[in-house]
């Protein structure tokens, strides 16, 4: 009799002791995942602030582009024509990033939200646990 008490008492620490290290994980998972939003939201200003830097880099060129065509001054306006392409590249490739981040912010929420629900389920398991 005593060893079969003995046997479920040691089964019962074992679970609450699982549950402590799930408990434990689970935090650790969570404060990654709200490390890896913050990233990703630094990631989306930057991306922002770069993409409003081309447009206005974009604006000067054509700017200049048009004064060099009015006066004629040929290689002038081929060096803008090529700054245009060059910042239209750095713009697409900033949406693309930006698109990127936005997505990688989306699924870094979500995880937050299943990592919060798992803290929840292993800390009831952990209470539940401890008053059997």
């Amino acid at each position: 009799m005593f060893v079969i008490a003995g046997a479920l008492f040691a089964a019962g620490q074992s679970d609450v002791s699982q549950d402590r290290r799930d408990l434990h994980q689970d935090h650790r998972d969570l404060r990654q995942d709200h490390r890896d939003l913050n990233h990703d939201r630094v990631d989306r200003n930057r991306d922002i602030r770069d993409i409003h830097h081309d447009q206005a880099d974009i604006a000067k060129d054509r700017r200049e582009l048009h004064h060099d065509e009015r006066t004629g001054n040929t290689a002038g306006a081929a060096r803008e024509r090529a700054d245009i392409a060059h910042d239209r590249r750095d713009l697409h490739k900033d949406h693309r990033d930006l698109h990127a981040d936005r997505r990688d912010i989306h699924e870094d929420r979500h995880d937050i939200r299943h990592d919060r629900r798992d803290v929840r389920y292993d800390r009831r398991d952990l209470h539940h646990d401890h008053h059997d």
